[in-house]
């Protein structure tokens, strides 16, 4: 069955061109995501991932007068791979939705974004 030229017309508006994205792809868009952590006796927290490049220094979270830890970061679309980091120390976040090895295989926390 051949299609009219308008149903071609409204297809070619959703196909990337060349191997590139759509303008209104999901992969483009940013959310914001919130990222919390329960410290009370920590210093200093931060958060790593495959978003920032492992590099602590790019995400510090906030502390709250709670003793809790939070700091948001826009995602694209798709699963990041992430841990915090409590004075120094590579912790799993015991609220991720999975958890999964990194290219070093070392355990690390996943979060899904949609």
């Amino acid at each position: 069955m051949a299609l009219t030229a308008l149903e071609q017309c409204a297809l070619s508006a959703h196909k990337p061109r060349n191997g590139a994205l759509h303008r209104y792809s999901a992969k483009r868009m940013l959310k914001p995501v919130n990222f919390f952590f329960q410290a009370p006796k920590a210093r200093e927290v931060a958060l790593v991932g495959d978003f920032n490049g492992w590099q602590a220094h790019a995400h510090p979270m906030k502390r709250h007068p709670d003793g809790s830890w939070s700091v948001q970061v826009p995602l694209h679309h798709g699963h990041h791979l992430y841990r915090f980091v409590v004075d120094g120390q590579p912790v799993l976040d015991p609220r991720a939705q999975g958890v999964a090895r990194n290219a070093r295989n070392e355990r690390v926390s996943m979060i899904p974004v949609s």
